[in-house]
């Protein structure tokens, strides 16, 4: 009697988190392009329900991606047949994947076999998340090493300054020769816009 009560106790006064739903997200970047084997897919692992977009992945704003956004909850399992369907690039995709853990959302790819519940999922987002911090790592290193480069030949970052040379001569050239403009700017290796630049301050000179 009392193992009853004491059962009856904890049950009035326990919380259920009820046992969320898989939504599955595809997505194709053009029309000629077709849903049906990532649908078949999808539905293959459960999922009761999927959205999908037709548009590039470098689009920021994906309609049904947007609107799978806004309908899961805690508890729920995002389903996709490969990570590249809804991320941009693996600094995107740990965006998303950062977004939904702390919405309490799960990931599943059935190609690349991740699971975010499991702890060989977490680890492999781990691993591109490193990946992703050498990348920018590096990145940033050539530039440096690239500016290092031009300042020790005596360049700056910017657009190259035009020599006073190339103007004087493509200015002659310009005013006394039948040449048009563009003819002489290809020719000197300047471009139009620079060139009646520098004739309209010579000319208020």
């Amino acid at each position: 009697m009392r193992i009853i009560l004491l059962l009856c106790i904890i049950e009035e006064g326990a919380t259920y988190v009820s046992e969320g739903k898989k939504i599955g997200y595809a997505r194709i970047s053009t029309p000629t392009q077709n849903l049906d084997s990532q649908m078949d897919d999808l539905h293959g692992a459960g999922c009761e329900k999927v959205y999908s977009d037709t548009i590039s992945g470098t689009k920021e704003s994906r309609p049904g991606w947007d609107d799978l956004l806004g309908y899961v909850r805690a508890g729920d399992t995002l389903v996709v047949t490969e990570l590249s369907r809804m991320s941009r690039s693996l600094r995107h995709l740990l965006q998303i994947v950062e977004e939904l853990e702390t919405r309490g959302v799960t990931i599943i790819s059935l190609r690349e076999n991740i699971d975010t519940k499991t702890a060989t999922g977490r680890a492999f987002i781990s691993i591109m998340g490193a990946i992703a911090q050498m990348e920018r790592e590096l990145k940033s290193e050539r530039a440096a090493a690239g500016r290092a480069a031009a300042k020790a030949r005596g360049r700056t970052g910017g657009r190259p300054r035009i020599s006073p040379e190339k103007i004087n001569q493509a200015t002659i050239m310009y005013r006394n020769s039948n040449m048009s403009a563009a003819e002489v700017c290809s020719q000197i290796g300047i471009a139009k816009r620079t060139l009646f630049k520098y004739l309209s301050q010579d000319s208020v000179g």
